[in-house]
């Protein structure tokens, strides 16, 4: 199924990495196996304020110096959108089968963990997914994933709205990176 949905989205990162990025240097795409979407280049969509906290979360992890948002434009092209239940009702067939082959293998599973209730180390979800989408990707590879991930504290008191709430992408093709921009409230 192809989105040729287009949307702005927001990638928090160092000042001089932004730089190079609106210079024409490329993305690179994070590797980490507790990625909540798998490999690819992480874009919160519509979500600036999100992006920045990213950053300056970054900051105090010693990672970033000067934290910044890039703005980009994306196509999502061929996208596995977890918000969609066509894509969501896959994964626990994906999830058996990937069981079943990690078992074989003599591999642990493993397993989401993290120090908050969010379980921000996804490293089940990551290994799923990747092994999914790794299915795909010699006839007709997804070239994005999205998903919503409602996270943090309540908005108020009795809510069921949480603070950190949002929509991330993760780009597997960067060709669906239409364009970079420095978004008016850097300037």
């Amino acid at each position: 199924m192809r989105y040729d949905r287009t949307v702005i989205a927001y990638h928090g990162c160092d000042a001089g990495v932004a730089e190079q990025l609106l210079a024409g240097i490329r993305f690179k795409p994070s590797e980490n196996d507790y990625d909540w979407l798998g490999k690819g280049i992480y874009f919160w969509e519509y979500g600036h304020d999100r992006a920045l906290r990213f950053a300056q979360f970054q900051q105090k992890r010693g990672k970033v110096e000067n934290p910044a948002v890039i703005g980009a434009i994306l196509q999502l092209g061929r996208c596995f959108d977890l918000l969609d239940t066509r894509f969501t009702s896959e994964l626990e067939g994906a999830f058996d089968v990937w069981k079943r082959v990690q078992e074989k293998a003599g591999k642990p599973l493993p397993s989401n963990r993290g120090k908050t209730p969010d379980d921000e180390l996804r490293y089940l979800d990551c290994a799923v997914l990747n092994f999914y989408l790794e299915q795909f990707e010699a006839t007709e590879p997804f070239q994005t994933v999205r998903g919503a991930f409602v996270e943090g504290d309540a908005a108020f008191s009795g809510s069921r709205i949480e603070r950190e709430t949002h929509i991330q992408i993760a780009v597997r093709d960067p060709r669906c990176i239409i364009g970079v921009f420095r978004p008016m409230m850097e300037r």
